[in-house]
């Protein structure tokens, strides 16, 4: 009587299957290894023989080591990307304020503008009034008026955007 033993080997599909999850591990485990290495350069609280021990061991003993580190020091690595990730976000963000808001001007500025323009005497005291009354009424309503240093954009009078834009001149 003899029983034959069938394997998962035996079978073409189950074969695949088995080379595929072993190819997937493999894989996420050099992507394990690689975060652990990336992490314990980050880490600002270990000292450098701290670093080089703990990379000594992941190096020497690969699978040991990153087992170990991700034992001992796995919640403080997801803290720590997080704080990367923020940190990354936050400069962002100020680089895209900086940028986007470097053409902006607030009302005070819109304001000192046109003092300055009613001083040198290109604008009235009636024009000074009617564009500062905009520049308040935008400025309340949530969006600022924009001055720029070109008159006569098109605009009819008392609509524009730039003060004294379209007012005819005395």
């Amino acid at each position: 009587m003899s029983t034959q033993i069938h394997l998962a080997y035996d079978y073409p599909l189950l074969s695949a299957f088995w080379t595929m999850l072993w190819f997937f591990l493999w894989i996420m485990w050099f992507v394990l290894l690689f975060r652990v290495v990336v992490d314990i350069f980050r880490d600002d609280s270990l000292g450098g023989w701290g670093k080089t021990g703990w990379l000594a061991f992941v190096i020497l003993l690969p699978f040991l080591g990153v087992f170990v580190y991700v034992i001992a020091r796995g919640k403080d690595m997801g803290k720590r990307d997080l704080a990367h990730a923020q940190a990354q976000q936050e400069a962002f963000n100020a680089y895209v304020r900086e940028a986007a808001g470097g053409g902006q001007r607030s009302s005070a500025d819109e304001l000192a503008k046109l003092s300055e323009l009613r001083a040198h005497g290109e604008i009235t005291d009636e024009e000074f009034g009617r564009a500062k009354e905009m520049i308040l009424t935008g400025a309340s309503a949530g969006g600022t008026a924009s001055t720029g240093t070109t008159r006569g954009t098109g605009s009819a009078p008392g609509t524009g955007s730039t003060p004294g834009a379209g007012v005819p001149r005395r």
